[in-house]
């Protein structure tokens, strides 16, 4: 019966190619929107290299502290992350790193903009970074304050003609390094790993970062042994915040904070709290609440359109139902047929998708950026496609289900 229902379908189709056309507009139309945001937010927040341990690492990314007649949010100082994070017990390995910075170097006379993060030796055994040629610097590097660096393929392109960089020196921000690794472009949207040059925190102008400093341009990285780890390691955080040791404390008194993976951070930055409250659930569903108002509306067209080609197809419906089909029969029939329908619009929007985020990559609109579609999106997509033909195919075939025989032979709606 499904295989005769297919082909009735197919044919019902191709009888009125205008509704067809608009049908397949609509949901492919919608679908590429949704599907292309979907990527960009999975490019962000899923596990992508350099960052695929993402089920089992949290970040402290901003800390709000108060006080009498101050407030401060943002990054936190070295001195602060070293004491409060660096010694958590029950973790794998933490790494602090600095916020990338703005830089310049020369080539040829030429200024060429670079992004530089200092970081510690930890930061690469926490991230799987693609290594094109050499190796990362050391823990012992960064102890020793050696002036080496990590330079991605961009850099070693723009800066050494695409020629291998291992042993040259670069110099930027009035200090020269020698290179020690090239590793993979990594997406300006991971935005915990993203640089153009990582150097040693320790190769720092000056050595004030080492002080006790609440405030600072620094975040940090906790890996945790288990995932089930997680919650006693962000309750321990949580306590240490509440018994942060003040200098002044006149000026801050509180400090607010959490370990969070990047949506949670996400969702603190968005999402106004008094407290600098994570509040994944909120950002969840204020997404998907614009995804459903976005929705509404082709959803709503399709609705319409089913009811007028059904109407259409009244005699043959006050025949089927002159010869005994129930109203079950009838709605299974119609919703089958939308649901190919829009199985056929999420192609189309697939392929426009697969398009779209090929436009996007080529353009370097977001620097070293590569949408591609995954599984997860894929998954998304397919949801969506049978959302469509389920939710705006019920309402017409049940009322066309409804029909009395002889008023549907007549072509008429009781």
């Amino acid at each position: 019966m499904l295989k005769n229902y297919i082909k009735i379908s197919l044919k019902v189709l191709t009888r009125r190619k205008f509704f067809t056309f608009i049908s397949l507009f609509a949901i492919s139309f919608t679908l590429i929107i949704l599907m292309v945001v979907t990527a960009v937010f999975d490019h962000i927040f899923g596990p992508h290299s350099p960052e695929t341990k993402t089920d089992r690492a949290l970040g402290v990314y901003a800390v709000k502290y108060e006080g009498p007649d101050a407030i401060s949010t943002g990054p936190a100082g070295y001195g602060f992350l070293n004491r409060y994070v660096k010694t958590l017990p029950g973790v794998e390995n933490v790494t602090i790193f600095s916020v990338f910075e703005t830089t310049y170097t020369f080539r040829e006379g030429e200024k060429v903009k670079l992004f530089l993060k200092r970081t510690d030796g930890n930061f690469w055994d926490i991230f799987d970074f693609r290594f094109l040629e050499g190796a990362p610097y050391t823990a012992d590097d960064e102890k020793n304050g050696n002036f080496v660096a990590v330079i991605n393929q961009a850099t070693r392109d723009k800066v050494f003609g695409g020629e291998s960089a291992v042993g040259k020196t670069l110099e930027i921000d009035g200090q020269r390094f020698r290179i020690a690794g090239v590793v993979a472009n990594v997406p300006f949207l991971r935005f915990a790993s993203f640089s153009d040059v990582w150097a040693p925190i320790s190769t720092n102008k000056t050595a004030s970062y080492r002080n006790q400093n609440l405030r600072g341009e620094f975040q940090a990285l906790v890996l945790a042994k288990n995932k089930s780890d997680l919650p006693a390691i962000r309750e321990e955080f949580k306590t240490r915040l509440a018994n942060v040791e003040f200098p002044d404390t006149k000026q801050f008194n509180k400090a607010f904070g959490g370990l969070d993976t990047t949506f949670e951070q996400a969702s603190r930055n968005i999402i106004p709290s008094s407290n600098f409250e994570s509040q994944p659930g909120k950002l969840l569903a204020v997404i998907v609440l614009f995804m459903v108002l976005f929705m509404i509306l082709p959803t709503i067209n399709l609705v319409n359109i089913n009811v007028s080609r059904i109407l259409e197809r009244a005699g043959e419906i006050g025949v089927r139902k002159a010869f005994g089909a129930s109203s079950w029969t009838l709605v299974g029939q119609f919703i089958v047929e939308n649901v190919v329908l829009t199985l056929l619009g999420g192609l189309l929007g697939l392929i426009g998708s697969l398009l779209v985020l090929d436009a996007i990559s080529r353009s370097n609109l977001i620097p070293y950026s590569e949408f591609q579609m995954n599984y997860r999106i894929f998954t998304y997509g397919l949801t969506l496609a049978l959302f469509f033909g389920v939710f705006s195919g019920v309402y017409p075939a049940w009322k066309m289900s409804r029909l009395h025989p002889v008023d549907a032979l007549k072509g008429g709606v009781r």
